[in-house]
């Protein structure tokens, strides 16, 4: 403020705030809720493509043992 002409003032202390510091959680709430379910959706197709083939092997090969420990498997596996 420059020199005003009176002596210094001792003893009295002013805080102040930022407004950028007032709020710092300030829609953190929102932004997780929506950044949470954004991320999650982008990762959709790779784990889905992932969680798809793993389901199609494991309903494949047990279908097959089911078969292959059946009568008409053991069948089968004597013609060999």
């Amino acid at each position: 403020w420059g020199h005003l002409g009176s002596p210094t003032q001792r003893g009295i202390v002013s805080y102040i705030l930022s407004p950028f510091e007032q709020k710092p959680f300030a829609g953190a709430l929102h932004n997780a809720v929506f950044n949470t379910s954004r991320r999650v959706v982008s990762q959709v197709p790779y784990v889905g493509v992932a969680f798809g083939l793993g389901y199609f092997i494991y309903s494949s090969t047990k279908s097959r043992h089911a078969y292959l420990t059946s009568k008409a498997g053991h069948a089968e596996a004597e013609d060999h």
